[in-house]
């Protein structure tokens, strides 16, 4: 693991390497997962010294502090984490201090009424579940179920998801629920426009994310990357579309339907990479910081030391801005010029 050098003495928020500032921190509550995705291919163990949620307070803390505006929570499948409200609820007081936005990546599965209820009332913000595909087939083969009984009963339960988020006050409309959309040539490519239905029938933005590189596990060759050209293309021609200007820091370009129907969006880190502002911080389930998604598992640093009891107050902080100066991570950007040969952390630690 990387270890930070002194301590910078500015009070400024941080700016690293490339002049970035940090905006978002992507905290992982879980690496397991209750389904197989293929692009990702979860651990079905934690790995040892799960963080308390005490020592997650403190991380959000020290990077609100820093100027993260948004926390992010994944995993694994972070529904899984018992205390996943508790967390939500803890962080409430960090809203004075410069966080405004508070969401969930969720595969959907475990989202009962009751949990989406609970979710709200502890405050949280956004939600964005995930859905592969649009019938029982696609499904299964996404999530690596065993036949098209069990992606049915998977469909379902996405469905029944944005059913009961919606009730709970996660209005669509207003950013608060969106389904995100891994895509794969030759395995749900076929899925585009079906997805896109499902969406424009429910007022859902659809998040499209090209196939990545991410991880050491699933195989990711150029070959099976659908572009976010060729996908608003295939879409656009069922049903017109007029783009937006991407937002800084946004990770994503979107799309409206003319028709007023809403919208899509795409993550296209492959064929149109965004590392020039990018604006996120990741740390795993266990406590190791990392600068970027496709980093290597060597070059996260351990926050552990600086979250123990007897620890300096100031120097989980201190740790965290020296890590921000020193990043110069722009892999997207780098990628066609030296590929093939990485090793990256995997997708379930860093949590997407």
């Amino acid at each position: 693991m990387a270890t930070p050098a002194a301590n910078p003495t500015s009070s400024d928020p941080p700016l690293d390497g490339l002049g970035r500032p940090l905006g978002v921190l992507r905290l992982s509550l879980t690496a397991r997962c209750n389904l197989a995705c293929p692009y990702c291919l979860p651990d079905e163990q934690e790995p040892p010294g799960l963080l308390s949620l005490e020592q997650r307070h403190a991380v959000v803390q020290a990077a609100v502090a820093l100027g993260a505006h948004s926390l992010r929570l994944t995993g694994g499948e972070p529904l899984l984490h018992s205390q996943l409200e508790r967390l939500i609820e803890a962080v409430q007081p960090l809203r004075t201090r410069g966080l405004r936005d508070i969401a969930l990546t969720s595969n959907g599965t475990l989202l009962s009424a009751k949990r989406a209820r609970a979710l709200r009332a502890a405050g949280l913000d956004r939600i964005t579940l995930s859905l592969d595909g649009a019938d029982g087939t696609s499904v299964a083969r996404m999530a690596g179920l065993s036949d098209a009984t069990a992606g049915e009963r998977t469909l379902a339960a996405v469905q029944a998801a944005i059913g009961h988020a919606r009730d709970a006050g996660f209005d669509p409309a207003a950013g608060a629920l969106k389904l995100n959309a891994v895509i794969q040539r030759g395995r749900n490519d076929d899925q585009l426009l079906p997805l896109a239905e499902l969406c424009r029938g429910q007022g859902l933005e659809l998040r499209l994310i090209e196939y990545m590189d991410v991880g050491s596990r699933n195989g990711w060759s150029p070959a099976d990357v659908v572009s976010a050209s060729e996908m608003t293309e295939r879409i656009g021609s069922r049903w017109p579309l007029e783009a937006f200007e991407r937002d800084l820091h946004s990770t994503s370009r979107r799309w409206r339907y003319r028709d007023g129907t809403g919208g899509i969006a795409v993550v296209a880190s492959v064929s149109e990479p965004f590392c020039g502002d990018c604006n996120r911080l990741r740390v795993t389930a266990d406590g190791v910081a990392y600068t970027c998604l496709f980093a290597a598992p060597s070059s996260g640093l351990d926050l552990q030391p600086w979250l123990q009891p007897s620890a300096d107050p100031t120097g989980l902080e201190q740790a965290l801005t020296q890590l921000w100066h020193s990043r110069r991570d722009r892999y997207s950007e780098e990628r066609q010029a030296s590929p093939g040969g990485h090793h990256h952390a995997e997708m379930a630690y860093l949590g997407g």
